[in-house]
């Protein structure tokens, strides 16, 4: 099994965030699970790494080549793929990915989550979405959710389209019984 983490490249944060992503990223080694990331060597992106390494699992790193240029990726990785662009990058993301996970970042994360989301809607990526909610940081992502279900800017639904769980140890269990999404193109024309 293969999974994608999209996480921030700030060391500037609550150790809790480094400590929660250690944890996660043994219960994925713990499970067998190879890990796909952004590639960098500061703040999750590089804890993460480091402790996938450090207990003997398996992690690629996917990077534009600018960033790669700037020395920004992480040197302990040696299974590299690298992209001219970030588009580029979001897809090969999302290849062979049998889940997504998302834990606190900033507007790249952000990005990232909102697009699989999106494609999952679309059913152009159907695999479980779970979200790490350290310290209640997707708190407010959540009440904008259910805002938009709520104003009818999408049905609720659309709540099937990830997984919001509070501890590391919630993760693997929640990619394994994620609400299997099965709607098709068309069925997404009644989602609006």
């Amino acid at each position: 099994m293969q999974v994608c983490v999209y996480c921030a490249s700030s060391g500037h944060i609550h150790p809790d965030y480094f400590e929660a992503t250690s944890r996660m990223a043994h219960y994925l080694v713990e499970s067998d699970i190879q890990v796909v990331f952004g590639g960098g060597s500061s703040g999750l992106m590089g804890q993460l790494a480091d402790s996938v390494l450090a207990a003997g699992g398996q992690i690629r790193g996917i990077m534009p080549q600018f960033m790669n240029e700037v020395e920004w990726g992480h040197k302990g990785v040696s299974d590299f793929i690298y992209t001219q662009t970030m588009h580029e990058r979001k897809a090969k993301f999302l290849e062979g990915t049998d889940a997504l996970i998302a834990l606190p970042g900033g507007p790249g994360t952000f990005e990232e989550l909102f697009e699989a989301i999106t494609l999952k809607k679309l059913a152009q990526f159907t695999k479980p979405i779970v979200i790490l909610n350290t310290r209640g940081y997707f708190d407010t992502f959540n009440i904008l959710m259910q805002k938009a279900v709520e104003e009818r800017f999408m049905p609720n639904e659309l709540n099937h389209l990830f997984t919001i769980v509070d501890t590391p140890e919630e993760v693997v269990p929640a990619i394994k019984s994620a609400h299997v999404w099965n709607k098709g193109l068309r069925d997404a024309g009644s989602l609006r």
